[in-house]
């Protein structure tokens, strides 16, 4: 099954990407949500079974990304245990 990781910040999907075994698996680099659902869409009709998603898609991307893809993939997001919110915070709020 191919499948597909998706990480949004500031990034280009022309330009920030890489893939291993001959494509079945992919990283993608996305600048935000209408970039991802774009990208979704394109990775769908390329033949992608799966596609996950970077923590900060959070539930209401993860959404998002379900409803560009028609409920057709199952679409992931990352999380993280409770007891890590003051370590996640610490890293990500620069």
């Amino acid at each position: 099954m191919k499948f597909a990781y998706l990480i949004m910040g500031n990034f280009d999907d022309g330009a920030d990407k890489a893939e291993i075994h001959d494509g079945m698996a992919q990283i993608i680099g996305v600048a935000g949500i209408e970039d991802a659902m774009r990208v979704a869409r394109r990775l769908q009709d390329e033949g992608v079974g799966c596609i996950e998603l970077c923590g900060a898609f959070g539930e209401s991307g993860a959404r998002k990304i379900i409803e560009a893809t028609e409920n057709k993939l199952p679409v992931g997001y990352v999380t993280h245990l409770k007891e890590q919110d003051d370590v996640y915070k610490a890293a990500f709020s620069h």
